[in-house]
């Protein structure tokens, strides 16, 4: 399942994403938005903003949102099963 988060440097919000998703062992590809302004655009296009704004195969949502990781992570390991 592909994830990808955007966002941005010294934003907690950001990095308690990142960490939560590392440590549910969800893989996860960082998009810096203050370093590419196509994403910025794509995720303002989306209707978000700020940040992170998390997208995957089946969802998307804006902010720290544990109750969204443990989701995707029952996803993942269902997959994986």
């Amino acid at each position: 399942m592909a994830v990808t988060v955007y966002s941005k440097p010294s934003c907690v919000q950001c990095n308690a994403t990142k960490r939560a998703l590392k440590k549910a062992g969800i893989a996860y590809t960082d998009i810096d938005l203050t370093q590419d302004e196509d994403a910025l655009e794509k995720v303002k296009e989306m209707g978000f903003m700020s940040a992170p704004v998390v997208v995957t195969d089946s969802d998307t949502w804006s902010g720290f949102r544990p109750d969204k990781i443990k989701v995707l992570q029952q996803a993942v390991q269902t997959v994986d099963a």
